[in-house]
């Protein structure tokens, strides 16, 4: 149950979702597929967290049909939602601290100067003595601004009611776009823009042309389809040089709004209809006649109830006109020079209403690279905040090592003797370790972080590993007890521990006991190990694996166990190198790409839906070998909203009309945690031939004998993980195949499938889905926030990444503090950026 005060990690897990929503405007994007996408994992997750059955259910059915919902409907729905949860639950009821708005322009007080007070930190008597200081976001910079006003604007903070024509209704309007003050508008940036001086004319548009059409209404007709169920409205436009139709499906309240005579602006893709090009859905607007005949580039911006397109863009040319010019500009004009970046107040005038594409081009670099620059800032300094502790030196002798690595049944890799040599060296540095080990599907990583426990507990300290669900830690265990006891090892049984919820509450005291008195070396679990009457005699190594399936919070609980100890992060996700550099450029890395000596390449093949008996059958044929065999499902049940096979539904069909003659199991989201683990317990014991499944298997499954994996509904999913999936099978030295079934005949020439079949390099294909489907498969909740809080900036774009990082380090170099007079401003820009921001590095 929820500790007094205390939010369970799944509710602040939903909360920071629903945030997330509210913030990119119901839209259904805090989550790529949807919020109902959470609902396979944090199901399970509540259930073990002890959150209420009828919360639960109110979750499963408001999510399960948050899509059908129109953008108030979303907001109602969660609102709703949040209410019941916090009427059960107070402590997750509890409104959030406000945020702060977009760096660069709101003033602070000298109170909010002040650091945050430090967390109370949970330490066993014997570390007490010992500093400690893990920040999860980057420290403040303390400069002279810190002790006198701000240098912004006071004015900037004003309420959006001093605007003309801006009264109380119209401001409530405004906040729902996210703008309270006048400093907000600024940083309102358009969705996109019409360029009047790029229009083509109507008779030049060509199909699949995606493009901006002007013309004045010839017809507007709303009409019944299917039925009467559905309408459709359809406009003819025209220019005097040809025609185009315009179809509005869903939508009769569009029919007062379309006159004769009026201009319009249409923005979308040309499509064909019985030989004439026709758009259909498009974006659209009246046209203002001045932009027309000045052929200007006129901002188009996101719009909510009661607001439109016009009066929008007329507060937006007050506000920025007037303000823009007043902004200070905290970026050193050094910085601004080398980088060939214009003033912060011409770049914010420029992107609300260019002078040109050029000049908008400029603009936009110019606060992309604000933004990539303060976080490649908040990157050094909470580095440099975590190498400024002392950490507890471990070093071992050559030969004892070498000894270790004998004993070993199998020759490292050259990728996994680098990694350990990585290892040793931070553990003789005097430094806490703060390293990631990104390594592809099976190349090896639990081995080298037990080596690393090894050296670190041959001292007579202790290391603790955490994974995200209980059948990983248990496979975590039987591997370390393999590897660091009996013949191979020096450490008794008794002395590594398996620590996880169902482990009986005698075994589990025990175990608490043997870690407060030193007896314990190595203990290995879940959430379990976070509890807080788990207490440590010297914790000294801390190993999380997966760790974007944990939130801050549960990372930080971890590392408060133990007196500035060495951390090593684990992902089998390999990361591209824009986000290496960003969010993840406080971490050492290593990189993990070979597999192991002995593992075969899977052999990857797109099917069409068609041939789905052909796949049945070499499933049947490898089970008649002694193999076993995933099927994997995006959906858990059917969806009248989507036409994808699912995981229920087809369980049932397989097992009573595909299979009869075989095991089958089933295993999803919705099912309670010690349920999937007995599950996975059985097919890896071989009590099943076939695992019917969703992707609740993505993470470290690990059964050598499955060598087959089909994965229905392929075009569902990203690469990345595409690829995780397919990782579950080739463990052994068998030769595995992963086979890939797209939801519709046309899905079969996807990119991301073919690009599934072409290649095994985890690496290349992790470049590939970001350019695809940007950065959320590779992030936590913690770093999928910030990336998308980034206004302008794109995490994929590298060469901005690396211009910003190189002036950041040269700028941190020269003045780490930021306590020169000329830096004043910006360290005060720096700390207003990460206040706002929704996210934590590690």
């Amino acid at each position: 149950m929820i500790k007094s005060g205390i939010m369970q990690p799944s509710l602040e897990k939903l909360r920071k979702f629903f945030r997330l929503e509210h913030e990119n405007k119901y839209e259904n994007t805090a989550i790529i597929g949807g919020l109902a996408k959470m609902l396979d994992y944090w199901e399970g997750e509540a259930r073990a967290d002890g959150v209420a059955e009828d919360v639960i259910q109110a979750v499963i059915s408001r999510l399960q049909s948050y899509e059908k919902l129109s953008s108030s409907g979303r907001a109602d729905s969660l609102k709703g939602l949040w209410k019941r949860i916090g009427e059960t639950y107070p402590e997750a009821g509890q409104k959030p601290k406000p945020q702060n708005p977009p760096h660069g322009h709101q003033p602070r007080s000298a109170e909010k100067a002040n650091p945050k007070a430090p967390a109370a930190e949970s330490v066993s008597a014997q570390n007490q003595e010992a500093p400690k200081r893990h920040p999860q976001k980057p420290q403040r910079f303390e400069s002279a601004t810190s002790a006198k006003h701000s240098q912004t604007p006071a004015a900037l903070n004003a309420q959006l009611t001093v605007l003309n024509g801006v009264g109380a209704k119209s401001a409530e309007s405004l906040a729902r776009l996210g703008m309270q003050t006048l400093g907000d508008m600024l940083y309102n940036f358009p969705r996109r823009y019409e360029d009047y001086s790029l229009l083509k004319p109507i008779k030049d548009l060509m199909y699949n042309d995606v493009v901006t059409a002007l013309g004045s209404i010839q017809s507007a007709h709303n009409r019944p389809i299917r039925g009467g169920k559905q309408s459709i409205i359809e406009v003819v436009i025209s220019d005097g040089t040809g025609a185009l139709r315009v179809s509005f499906f869903n939508q009769p309240w569009l029919a007062n709004r379309f006159k004769a005579g009026e201009m319009i602006s249409v923005s979308g893709k040309v499509d064909q209809y019985l030989g004439r090009i026709v758009m259909n859905s498009p974006d659209w607007e009246y046209v203002e006649m001045d932009n027309l005949n000045a052929n200007r580039i006129v901002p188009i911006y996101p719009l909510t109830e009661r607001i439109t397109q016009r009066w929008l863009r007329n507060q937006m040319r007050q506000a920025v006109s007037y303000w823009a010019p007043a902004v200070v500009d905290a970026l050193p004009k050094a910085v601004k020079d080398d980088a060939q970046l214009i003033d912060l107040g011409d770049a914010l005038l420029q992107v609300h209403f260019p002078d040109s594409q050029e000049r908008l081009k400029q603009a936009r670099a110019r606060l992309a690279f604000d933004e990539i620059f303060y976080l490649q800032m908040g990157v050094l300094r909470q580095k440099r905040d975590w190498q400024s502790v002392e950490g507890k030196r471990f070093a071992v002798a050559d030969e004892w090592l070498n000894a270790r690595l004998a004993a070993l049944p199998f020759t490292l890799t050259s990728a996994q003797q680098d990694s350990l040599t990585d290892i040793r060296r931070d553990l003789d540095s005097g430094k806490p370790m703060n390293r990631l080990i990104q390594g592809d599907v099976g190349s090896g990583k639990t081995v080298v972080s037990a080596l690393g426990a090894s050296i670190v507990v041959s001292s007579g300290a202790q290391a603790a590993v955490m994974a995200p669900t209980s059948i990983l830690a248990e496979q975590h265990y039987r591997n370390f007890v393999g590897l660091l006891t009996g013949e191979r090892g020096f450490l008794q049984e008794s002395e590594i521990r398996l620590l996880i919820g169902n482990t009986p509450e005698s075994e589990k005291e025990a175990i608490r006991n043997g870690l407060a008195d030193g007896s314990i070396k190595i203990v290995i679990g879940t959430h379990a190990v976070i509890e807080p009457n788990v207490q440590f005699n010297d914790l000294q190594f801390i190993v999380i694996d997966e760790q974007q399936r944990f939130g801050v919070e549960q990372r930080a609980e971890l590392r408060s166990k133990g007196a500035n100890a060495h951390l090593l992060v684990m992902t089998a996700t390999p990361i591209p190198r824009s986000l290496a550099l960003t969010l993840f450029g406080d971490l050492d890395i290593s990189v993990m790409s070979e597999a192991p000596i002995g593992r075969q390449p899977i052999a990857t093949h797109v099917l069409r839906p068609q041939e789905r008996e052909r796949a049945y059958t070499m499933i049947r044929s490898q089970v008649k070998n002694g193999s076993q065999a995933f099927i994997v499902y995006p959906l858990i049940d059917e969806s009248e909203k989507i036409n994808v096979r699912a995981a229920v539904s087809d369980y049932e069909t397989l097992s009573t009309q595909v299979f009869p003659d075989l095991k089958l199991g089933l295993l999803h989201g919705r099912m309670k945690p010690a349920e999937k683990d007995e599950i996975m317990y059985k097919f890896r014991d071989k009590e099943f031939d076939i695992l019917v499944s969703t992707t609740v298997i993505e993470v470290g499954v690990d059964v050598p004998n499955s060598t087959l994996m089909l994965i229905e509904g392929a075009d569902r999913f990203g690469l990345a993980q595409l690829h995780q999936l397919r990782g579950r099978v080739g463990r052994g030295s068998k030769a595995s195949t992963c086979l890939l079934i797209p939801t519709q005949e046309s899905a079969a020439e996807n990119d991301r499938l073919l690009a599934m079949a072409s290649t095994n390099n985890g690496f290349e294909l992790a470049d590939l889905d970001l350019k695809l489907r940007g950065p959320g498969e590779f992030l936590g909740t913690r770093q999928a926030g910030f990336a998308s809080s980034l206004k302008m900036a794109s995490i994929t774009d590298v060469e901005l990444i690396e211009k910003a990082r190189e002036q950041a380090q040269s700028l941190f170099e020269r003045d780490p503090e930021l306590s020169d007079p000329e830096h004043a401003l910006l360290a005060e820009s720096f700390n207003r950026f990460w206040d706002g921001t929704k996210s934590d590095l590690s």
